[in-house]
Formats: C-alpha cells, structure tokens, sequence
C-alpha cells in the first residue's frame, strides 16, 4: 500500500517540532479526515529557507508528506519553494494510494501558506 520512503518518513519523520521565532507560519487542515498540519519556516534575509518543521495531527502519509515537504524546500529560495507541488512531494515519496493523494495537497498549502504568512509581515 505504501512506499518504503512514505514509511520511512512515517516513523522516523524529519524535522518535527517548532521554530519559535519562524519567519512564517502555515496551518492548514481538512475536515473530511481530521488531518491537521503545521508548517514552520526561517527564512534568511537572503530570501532562503534556512529551515523547516512541522507539527502534524494526523494519518501516517500526512506525517510522511509533512516531512518530506520540509525537507525539499530547506536550502531553496522562497520563490523556489513557493512552487513546491503536491506532485513533487508524492514523486519524492515513491507515490501514495489515491485516497492519500489529499496528504499531499495539504502540505503543498502548508509550504504556501507559511510562505504568504512571511510576505505578510
């Protein structure tokens, strides 16, 4: 049902927790499911993803698309990271089942709505 790299992110995420003094903050959920996700960005003042975590409140493959979501925009411009897609994320996770497909696109919002959380402030 699953990948090896939606399990392995599923029980050894990467990057959980908080960034207390985060350049921007996303939250994003669906009603459907009860998946809540989390995202925290620092941004340089290169406009740079310096780093990313998450706290999420949900099924394995949204724990997973978190993860692997924060660690494909670490290192990236904000503009780069801004184009981050629910396809990147499945594609970097070997694919997910149909019924997961939404996981992705919550952390797709996630990445996008700390990222307009920064541009806000």
């Amino acid at each position: 049902m699953y990948s090896e790299k939606v399990m392995d992110h599923f029980m050894n995420p990467r990057n959980v927790g908080e960034i207390p003094d985060a350049s921007g903050v996303g939250e994003v959920g669906n009603a459907k499911c009860g998946d809540i996700m989390r995202i925290y960005l620092k941004i340089n003042d290169d406009e740079v993803v310096e780093d990313a975590k998450f706290m999420t409140y949900g099924c394995g493959a949204a724990i997973a698309t978190s993860s692997m979501a924060t660690e494909l925009v670490k290192g990236r411009t904000v503009e780069e990271a801004l184009s981050l897609s629910n396809a990147a994320v499945m594609d970097a996770l070997g694919g997910l089942p149909p019924a997961k497909v939404h996981c992705s696109v919550l952390a797709e919002e996630a990445i996008k709505a700390a990222i307009e959380d920064y541009k806000s402030r």
